[in-house]
């Protein structure tokens, strides 16, 4: 419960990883997030339920989520969670099977608005994508050239390359083609 989450963040006071003070309070977080970005926030308790869990047993309720916009909203948005101390989580599809997409911090989700492929090199043998670009929109583009990204989780059709790259994702052909590093 978030009662729960301010006592403990009060009780340890400053954040291990950061050194940053911890704020106490989710709602000036959510307030100075809405002032800062034009993404969407939601930090009410339907989207935090949905969010509290991946394709794994776990279950940790996020302090919130955050939709942004672009890379600059993505970047404020780090910033912002940053002043107030929250920890933040970056989400793909949450096809996780151990628990890696579900936490108590900031979720920030790219897979509404950050989920383009902005380029494939052929000659390079290259592609730039967002972090929210699904992995089968990627091999489509990808093919259309003779190429393709090997890492193969049976979750193509929906899991996101920022989760793979998060996951280190890799599949049945991983021996052949590589884990997501390898091919990153």
């Amino acid at each position: 419960s978030l009662v729960t989450d301010r006592r403990m963040r009060h009780e340890i006071g400053t954040s291990e990883l950061t050194g940053v003070p911890l704020d106490a309070s989710p709602e000036s977080l959510e307030q100075d997030l809405r002032r800062s970005i034009r993404g969407e926030i939601h930090f009410d308790d339907g989207t935090r339920a949905l969010y509290a869990t991946d394709s794994s047993n776990y279950r940790q309720v996020p302090i919130g989520v955050v939709f942004p916009c672009d890379t600059a909203d993505a970047l404020e948005a780090l910033e912002v969670c940053r002043r107030h101390g929250a920890p933040v989580l970056p989400r793909g599809a949450g096809t996780s099977l151990a628990g890696q997409s579900c936490n108590v911090a900031v979720v920030l989700d790219c897979s509404r608005h950050l989920a383009r492929v902005l380029e494939v090199d052929p000659v390079r043998r290259l592609a730039r994508v967002e972090p929210g670009v699904v992995l089968d929109d990627l091999r489509r583009r990808a093919e259309a050239h003779h190429l393709t990204f090997g890492p193969d989780p049976a979750t193509h059709r929906v899991c996101t390359l920022g989760g793979m790259i998060g996951n280190n994702s890799c599949g049945v052909h991983s021996v052949m083609a590589g884990k997501t590093e390898d091919n990153v």
